[in-house]
């Protein structure tokens, strides 16, 4: 199991981007943990499932980076997937503004 981890980041990646996917194409609000449907009350529902659906896919990169650089090392792969998160998730907000 030398690329145990590339392999396990490469999967939750890959759940990240069907899951966002198929926010993208069926736009239902219900795909939606029932806590996440209480706190928030969207006027357009359609257009916020897409903007969060980019959201997810954006934020979904950065696993799929960490398991390339996990391929190389371990430890310089857990600082790029801190890393990487932190910016495209803060990139994420800026989708998730538009959304109202």
């Amino acid at each position: 199991m030398e690329y145990g981890y590339s392999i396990l980041m490469g999967c939750f990646s890959a759940a990240l981007l069907l899951y966002a996917g198929l926010m993208a194409l069926t736009k239902d609000y219900k795909l939606l943990p029932l806590r996440a449907r209480v706190s928030v009350k969207p006027k357009n529902e359609k257009r916020y499932m897409t903007q969060l659906a980019k959201s997810v896919a954006l934020a979904a990169l950065a696993p799929a980076l960490s398991a390339a650089v996990g391929l190389w090392n371990v430890f310089a792969a857990l600082i790029v997937w801190v890393a990487a998160e932190a910016i495209l998730i803060r990139l994420g907000t800026k989708f998730m503004k538009n959304a109202e």
